[in-house]
């Protein structure tokens, strides 16, 4: 496999995908802001974007994907044919499973919902009841997205990694389309038809899925519910697999449903717009990578080479951390006036600015581990061990708590957000050791003599940015036109200094960018 090859490829997809997500936050922050309306939708919002999480970039991906491998391997005649027919068990029980869930799921909204908010306190019966009336209309997608998370696990695994990459595009173009033609006269009106577009979204994306797997030869039938050993051995390991997967985003879920209960109206607006943005690099680097590579550790493990397992992994820490660890940096030090040029327009005051920005800086610190528990947990993933991710994955969530109990009352919400940022460290430093333990996974020579390279052309970076913020906070408080040209100019005095750097300390070579680009994936 060709690592970088690969990751551009899912990542170009994503870069689209999450380009369209903020031009969508752009509209959102526009017409609905950051009150009762915006809280009520990301609230609705947060449980089935929950699962597309698990699901899309964790169960599946971490579960299925190695199981189907397997099956084909084991089957040297007819490994396809074999391996589809696992397909067909599994969603043969997944169906079923999720049209039941789902009812049930929509039927207990507002018990949820309450769970969540504790009624929003402060909010008034109004914004309970418009949540739990958006909670209802977006529940169906977290049914559809788990279908096309199945689908795309498929697709990966014959190579075919931009097909699935392609799907949260579609998303983000429904949710584009229904803020500009078809919102309402007020906020929650507004909140209502973008609810709609979320589930008509999974609906379109569940059509693409099924049209390029026709393509691909791939076509599941029907079948009556089957429990084979394969399917059960699956149930077995899905379960911990999606909490191991979901860590960060259940970390999010405990912050915003503190939000909801004891800040002040908009906090969850913040911490949304902030994670939003924070998402950007997480979406294309770590799940580039970490979906590229388990295909490929699944089969050099089952193979018997151990060695060349650890290479992998080694080189996708490396590339992770090149591309993150100066990401995370220009996030910290241009929070304020990136969000500003982005967002700060229409029913988007410079107070929400100033709250999305902070929140932002700190969930920042925590960006190179976002990425890396999505480099290291396949690691587990293709020894079909998901049982050791989620045991770490709960200690994080608790150190997560209590994190988020100990800093809510002195910082608000950035003490939310440092404390997320905070539990992915430790979730990223338990599952090294455990790795290092095991023998499965060692730091090489040459990833250890990069990590120095990163840090200082990063920090030279951060200078760069530093001295430009001011004329991006000028900018910011003009027209369209000036907003998109300055954060290009920011963005590519950064980059530039950034690779001129990395270039000049041997952080990464030309040679070897060359090399990767050039060669065609085995």
């Amino acid at each position: 496999m060709n690592l970088l090859r690969a990751v551009a490829t899912i990542g170009s997809l994503t870069l689209v995908s999450r380009v369209a997500g903020f031009v969508r936050d752009m509209l959102m922050a526009r017409f609905v802001g950051a009150g009762l309306a915006a809280d009520a939708f990301l609230i609705a919002w947060r449980l089935p974007n929950l699962f597309r999480a698990l699901f899309a970039e964790g169960a599946f991906a971490a579960a299925f994907v190695p199981m189907f491998n397997r099956v084909m391997a084991e089957n040297e005649d007819d490994g396809r044919s074999a391996a589809i027919r696992f397909s067909e068990n599994v969603l043969s029980i997944l169906l079923p499973f999720l049209i039941i869930f789902t009812a049930v799921m929509m039927i207990a909204a507002a018990p949820i919902v309450r769970g969540m908010t504790g009624g929003f306190p402060d909010g008034g019966p109004g914004k309970f009841a418009l949540t739990v009336e958006l909670t209802r209309i977006t529940f169906p997608y977290l049914m559809l997205i788990s279908l096309v998370s199945m689908l795309g696990g498929i697709l990966n695994s014959f190579g075919r990694f931009w097909v699935n990459a392609a799907a949260p595009i579609l998303l983000n173009l429904c949710l584009i389309v229904a803020l500009l033609f078809f919102r309402g006269d007020s906020p929650e009106a507004t909140a209502r038809t973008q609810a709609l577009a979320v589930t008509a979204a999974g609906v379109l994306q569940l059509a693409w899925l099924i049209w390029s797997c026709r393509r691909a030869g791939v076509v599941l039938k029907l079948r009556r519910p089957t429990l084979s050993p394969q399917v059960k051995r699956l149930l077995v390991i899905i379960g911990p697999a999606a909490i191991g997967a979901g860590a960060v985003q259940f970390n999010l879920l405990i912050s915003t449903s503190l939000a909801a209960r004891f800040l002040q109206e908009g906090a969850v607006s913040y911490l949304y717009y902030a994670d939003r943005l924070n998402q950007l690099p997480l979406g294309i680097i770590g799940i580039g990578v970490g979906t590229a590579i388990l295909p490929t550790l699944s089969r050099q493990i089952g193979g018997g080479e151990p060695a060349k397992a650890a290479a992998t992994q080694n080189r996708a820490v490396e590339l992770a951390l090149l591309l993150t660890v100066p990401a995370a940096a220009a996030l910290v030090v241009s929070a304020t006036p990136l969000i500003r040029a982005l967002l700060q327009h229409g029913a988007f005051s410079d107070a929400d600015t100033i709250g999305s920005a902070a929140a932002l800086s700190a969930f920042a610190l925590g960006l190179p581990a976002y990425v890396l528990i999505k480099v290291l947990t396949p690691g587990f993933y293709a020894r079909s061990d998901t049982k050791a991710p989620v045991r770490i994955a709960l200690a994080a969530m608790l150190v997560n708590l209590i994190g988020n109990l100990i800093l809510i009352w002195p910082l608000g919400h950035v003490g939310l957000a440092l404390s997320t940022a905070f539990a992915a460290w430790v979730n990223v430093a338990l599952l090294y050791i455990v790795l290092v333990r095991r023998g499965h996974f060692s730091v090489d020579s040459r990833l250890l003599g990069r990590l120095w390279r990163i840090a200082v052309a990063a920090g030279v970076m951060a200078a760069v940015l530093v001295a430009l913020n001011p004329l991006l906070d000028l900018a910011a408080t003009r027209g369209v036109l000036e907003r998109a040209l300055s954060i290009a100019a920011l963005v590519g005095a950064g980059a530039l200094s950034y690779a001129v750097v990395a270039l000049m300390l041997r952080a990464v070579s030309l040679g070897e960018l060359r090399a990767q680009f050039g060669r065609r994936s085995k």
